[in-house]
């Protein structure tokens, strides 16, 4: 399975910014060196993780990106899903009388994957880590 680049540097600013724990805005253009990604690209997916609630952006001299929620509540699921968005990853495109059984059993594991992914907080990696790291 495999998720896009998007979802990679979307996982690493939100890490970024809960580990930095400041009120301080950060800027795109810190973000963006920090991974070693275009500014334009990483504003692209930074206004997704607006749109989904888990950053806000303040504008200005001193302007960039805070994290919005409670870090405490933030997932890994959360992340994904603002990037990815919430379709299932397996689509049966057998036509079958009944229910697909090798979609049942893809669903199940994407379930249980969702789950783990759910249980993991972003803030529980941040605590690991230096924001120079």
């Amino acid at each position: 399975m495999k998720y896009s680049k998007a979802t990679n540097y979307a996982l690493h600013t939100m890490l970024f910014l809960v580990a930095a724990s400041s009120d301080k805005p950060v800027g795109v253009a810190q973000l963006a060196e920090k991974q070693g990604v275009s500014p334009t690209y990483l504003s692209k997916i930074l206004t997704k993780l607006v749109k989904a609630g888990l950053i806000e952006s303040a504008s200005g001299a001193n302007g960039g990106y805070r994290v919005k929620r409670k870090k405490e509540e933030i997932s890994f699921l959360d992340i994904i899903h603002a990037i990815e968005g919430t379709a299932s990853l397996f689509d049966c495109s057998l036509n079958h009388p009944a229910e697909c059984l090798i979609q049942k059993v893809m669903v199940e594991a994407e379930q249980k994957m969702e789950q783990h992914l759910l249980n993991q907080k972003i803030v529980e990696l941040a605590a690991k880590i230096t924001v120079d790291s």
